[in-house]
């Protein structure tokens, strides 16, 4: 089937360049005529000119294929074709200067003929879009559309009216443009008039009575788009986006391109970057150990890891269908990558050593978790056995079998932890920084960041669903505040901290300025034109159990050094009682195992910053 479609499409392809191909030799014949009565006075032929005729049709078919002038789509022909017409018809003149002089006495008969010539190939290659352009004025019915107003009149802006009026069956109406530039106001965009500035867009989107805004500034500031979205929020538009300057490069502005506004838009900050070549210095060639890859941060820690030249990737999670997607994307994507998926538990010591023993791995990333702090609250048992006891299993490999780097995922919540989920991941830190000290080959760090946007468990995905749902949306505390950060941005600063390693460290990455949860709500429910409060309810619901107010990046004990990158910081070690330690962890271990009902008591003898909000009676 897909092969007969194929045999299709091609003689389709090939019906039309041989159409436009009849009408560039029509074009030819006509502009040899023109030339020859504008300069011949008075008009005679012979065999001199039947030659030069000839000469003609066979330049100028050489470079009209030459600049692959049959190889674009007539529809959304532009400045890139016309320069190649313009550049194909001075070499046609060029080249023929030489023969008209020799047998037309001249070359302005030439001349005449590739000016000819270029107006009417560019007639030809623009014919469809003048059809479509007077369709669109003259036939087009309005009735029932979306009316749009468009926020930018550059490239992307001018491309999406284009392809909003080239086909009746999309949804938009565009009605009018918005831009700061002020020389291009009042001008017309593709027929559509530019109206106003950003700080307009609240008055003329009731005057135009606006039903969408869409926001064609894909190469902005993430500033000026937060304040561009600041302004909209106060209609009752609904507002869409193209995603970002890749798509205009690409050739993918369209449409289909926009998407609802994101939180990662509401951030105000750019993309945060990482050296790349320091990845690749310590990645390429390298075994390189995911535990827990099929999670969120594992599985685009997976997906980075993928492009920087590893000799071995191993995905381990204990959930199949997990480990099951992200093998079957990077098996896709990447089919040359040397890449395994095991099933298994870090809680399983056995299990562990076994996986060393038979794969060497020389990078090993624990992002292996329970990280839901409500749930943990309720199972404290299972926080200790996967989190503290899993890390320690894959620690002591990582020492046993001397592996190069260990990187441990670690939270904000495991700085003056109220919950049980973060005040294990304090001990895993505390493990990390004694094994490190004591490790003679393994360099162990450990990576501490707040919320993840996208993540399992992230407040984003309920807080969409809730909308969609007609609300009301849930926010624990109208005052609850957090730092956010993209997946993406998390991984790659956590790989560039492997790069940092050298034993024992804690690494902090700085995420910007905190969030409050209550405002994000507020903006998600504005920016899909709905009224907070009338629309859908912000309903608060109370601080769950071991949830903060606030989080925090630092204990008081501990200082800050700086990186070369200036979002990553190291927090100062502070001195641990060894002994203590792995004496309280014997006692956690058969705890744990002995299932009982005052582990986040024990934990607290452990963390003496966990602070427990109820005490549990022993």
């Amino acid at each position: 089937m897909n092969t007969e479609r194929k045999v299709k499409k091609r003689s389709s392809d090939v019906k039309g360049i041989a159409i436009v191909a009849l009408f560039d030799f029509l074009a030819v014949t006509l502009a040899s005529l023109i030339a020859v009565l504008a300069v011949r006075k008075p008009l005679y032929w012979d065999l001199g000119i039947l030659w030069w005729y000839l000469a003609n049709v066979g330049v100028s078919f050489v470079f009209l294929i030459l600049f692959r002038l049959y190889y674009f789509m007539f529809d959304t022909v532009g400045l890139i074709d016309t320069l190649k017409l313009v550049g194909a018809a001075a070499l046609i003149f060029g080249t023929g200067c030489s023969y008209s002089v020799f047998i037309m006495k001249g070359i302005w008969v030439q001349f005449v003929y590739a000016i000819t010539l270029f107006f009417f190939v560019m007639a030809i290659r623009y014919s469809k879009r003048i059809y479509v352009m007077l369709k669109y004025s003259i036939t087009r019915s309005n009735k029932g559309k979306v009316r749009a107003m468009i926020v930018g009149a550059g490239n992307a802006g001018a491309a999406l009216i284009r392809e909003i009026q080239a086909t009746d069956k999309i949804e938009y109406n565009p009605v009018c443009v918005i831009d700061d530039d002020e020389s291009k106001i009042g001008k017309r965009i593709c027929n559509i008039k530019i109206v106003g500035s950003t700080d307009e867009i609240t008055k003329l989107a009731e005057k135009y009575a606006i039903d969408e805004i869409l926001i064609a500034m894909p190469s902005a500031k993430k500033a000026d788009i937060k304040r561009i979205y600041s302004i909209c929020k106060t209609t009752r538009c609904k507002v869409k986006t193209l995603p970002g300057i890749y798509q205009l490069v690409s050739g993918e502005v369209s449409v289909g391109a926009l998407r609802e506004v994101q939180i990662t838009d509401l951030l105000g900050r750019e993309q945060i970057k990482v050296n790349l070549d320091e990845i690749m210095g310590y990645i390429e060639g390298q075994t390189v150990l995911v535990t827990g890859g099929g999670g969120s941060i594992g599985s685009e820690l997976c997906r980075q890891i993928a492009t920087h030249n590893p000799k071995q990737l191993i995905i381990l999670d204990i959930y199949e269908n997990n480990a099951y997607d992200i093998e079957q994307e990077l098996k896709r994507k990447y089919p040359s990558l040397n890449l395994l998926a095991l099933i298994a538990s870090i809680r399983d010591k056995g299990k562990m050593e076994d996986v060393f023993t038979k794969y060497s791995p020389d990078i090993v990333f624990n992002a292996a978790a329970h990280k839901h702090v409500p749930l943990m609250e309720t199972s404290p048992n299972e926080a200790v056995k996967n989190n503290v006891f899993g890390t320690l299993n894959v620690a002591r490999c990582a020492d046993k079998f001397g592996v190069k780097v260990f990187v441990q995922i670690s939270t904000d919540k495991a700085v003056n932890p109220t919950n049980i989920m973060g005040a294990t991941k304090r001990i895993c830190e505390m493990i990390i920084q004694t094994i490190g000290r004591n490790s003679k080959n393994t360099k162990f760090v450990a990576v501490r960041f707040g919320n993840v946007l996208g993540s399992n468990g992230s407040v984003i995905p309920l807080f969409e669903r809730q909308i969609a749902e007609g609300g009301p949306v849930t926010v624990t505390h109208k005052d609850i505040i957090r730092y956010f950060m993209t997946i993406p941005e998390a991984v790659s600063l956590v790989l560039q901290a492997g790069a940092y390693a050298q034993g024992g460290q804690i690494f902090v990455l700085d995420m910007g300025e905190p969030v409050k949860i209550y405002e994000l709500a507020y903006n998600l429910i504005k920016l899909s034109g709905l009224e907070p409060n009338v629309d859908i309810e912000i309903k608060c619901t109370g601080l769950r159990p071991g949830e903060k107010l606030y989080e925090e990046r630092l204990m008081d004990e501990e200082g800050m050094q700086t990186t070369p990158n200036g979002l990553i910081n190291i927090a100062n070690p502070i001195a641990l009682d060894e002994k203590h330690l792995w004496g309280k962890l014997q006692e956690l271990y058969a705890a744990a195992y002995e299932e009982t009902d005052h582990m986040k008591n024990l934990v607290a003898e452990l963390v003496t910053t966990y602070k427990p909000q109820v005490k549990e009676q022993i």
